[in-house]
């Protein structure tokens, strides 16, 4: 059953392609989320009934270059919009997006993490977004708000920045297709495993959420199960004739990482029923395709 919505989405900047490419599916708002007084105007204006919240510096690598940005920015653009949504008459519910990054080390190993693992984050961005589930907690508990915290594991599909591992290696193969660089595949930590679901079954379980969330709860949202992403590459360099070499490059090793993260969703599957539907195999070849269609359409 189709829902009908009207969406509206915030953005950093004018960028006028994007608001382009949006519209008329999305009502686009340049805003800083940082600036207390246009947030609260905004949702002043829009009044909305179901709020998701992900914004953030997303990237924990790059954390690791300036903490304390990574830090105040994540607090404080949802201390800003929590401040302005519980103003509103009805207040909103709000899911409020969190990370397996949250977990980091988990003590004693590799195992399913469920919402119960202790909170042990390896990265400046693991701590923000820490702060970030326990800002909506708060606000839970403070002023009744009714927010759902979801903790995401790894995710992928298209249109994702290429900052990400799986982006990255499906950009290069587009690039080194098109003759755009040379056939040598640039790779991390080839060893970890992660629990990746495509970024579509994601978005699907973050509007259960929405409509089917306890406030003031949390959930887990992931596949639950862990593939090396040795195995992605592989997976990846099957779907290319072009010859093409790894090489590992030192600068895209984090300085700490998990060996492993696997995903504990049952508390979410049996609320809401959720599970994903689309395969990895189908991600990651979703994934290479946007990609070589986004590299053939620029110079």
């Amino acid at each position: 059953m189709r829902r009908r919505h009207t969406v509206h989405g915030t953005i950093r900047g004018d960028r006028p392609a994007l608001r382009a490419e949006l519209a008329p599916r999305v009502q686009t708002h340049p805003v800083d989320l940082l600036d207390r007084d246009r947030v609260e105007t905004l949702v002043r204006e829009i009044q909305p009934q179901w709020v998701f919240h992900l914004a953030a510096l997303s990237s924990p690598a790059a954390s690791w270059g300036d903490p304390a940005a990574t830090i105040a920015t994540n607090a404080g653009l949802e201390a800003n919009l929590l401040a302005a949504l519980v103003k509103q008459k009805p207040m909103p519910r709000v899911v409020v997006v969190g990370s397996a990054d949250e977990y980091g080390q988990p003590v004693g190993g590799a195992r399913r993490l469920d919402e119960a693992t202790p909170l042990r984050p390896l990265s400046p961005y693991g701590v923000s977004k820490v702060t970030q589930d326990l800002l909506a907690l708060q606000y839970y508990l403070s002023h009744g708000l009714a927010a759902i915290r979801v903790r995401p594991f790894n995710h992928a599909g298209p249109r994702q920045a290429p900052t990400f591992a799986v982006a990255s290696f499906a950009q290069q193969i587009a690039r080194i297709e098109l003759g755009k660089q040379p056939p040598v595949l640039k790779v991390g930590n080839l060893e970890a495993r992660r629990d990746f679901t495509d970024v579509r079954d994601i978005v699907r379980a973050y509007l259960l959420a929405a409509e089917k969330g306890k406030p003031g709860e949390v959930y887990n949202i992931g596949s639950g199960t862990a593939t090396r992403l040795r195995e992605i590459v592989a997976m990846l360099l099957k779907m290319t004739r072009t010859r093409i070499t790894l090489e590992v490059d030192p600068t895209r090793k984090h300085a700490v990482e998990a060996e492993v993260y696997v995903c504990d969703a049952r508390r979410f599957q049996r609320l809401t029923g959720w599970g994903p539907k689309i395969g990895l195999e189908r991600m990651l070849r979703d994934t290479l395709d946007d990609w070589r269609r986004h590299e053939r359409s620029v110079a």
